[in-house]
């Protein structure tokens, strides 16, 4: 299997894998992007801030492995979000509904018990080039 690997420049990265990694020929190939937490590439540490801070954060950091990919958030098809708390759903659809527009990509919400780095929130994503 052929696979190619995405590290943008300045992106933190707390563990043994890469931010991104695409499969397949050049017609069709699927992209598979590591979650993303809402960690400061300057401090390496989990930005201050409410949900909503920490999910924008999580957009800007995966904008930057989109781009150094070659795609756009145009081109992610699914999509999962992994949040500590449910009551915070709301507002990360919030911001959620400012980055992906319409036809929207399939999406998947998970609780779980905790996310690395004290995180609120994390976004997986994969996109079809």
């Amino acid at each position: 299997m052929t696979k190619k690997t995405f590290t943008p420049e300045g992106t933190v990265v707390v563990g043994p894998y890469s931010p991104a990694v695409e499969t397949g020929g050049s017609a069709g190939s699927l992209v598979y992007f590591s979650g993303q937490i809402p960690i400061d590439s300057t401090t390496g540490k989990i930005i201050d801030g409410d949900i909503k801070a920490q999910t924008s954060q999580c957009l800007k950091n995966l904008s930057s492995v989109l781009e150094a990919a070659g795609v756009t958030s145009d081109d992610v098809i699914k999509v999962t979000v992994y949040l500590t708390d449910m009551a915070n759903y709301a507002s990360v659809n919030e911001i959620y509904g400012e980055y992906f527009k319409s036809p929207y990509p399939s999406r998947t919400a998970i609780a779980v018990v905790a996310l690395p780095l004290g995180s609120q929130v994390e976004i997986e994503v994969i996109a079809k080039r």
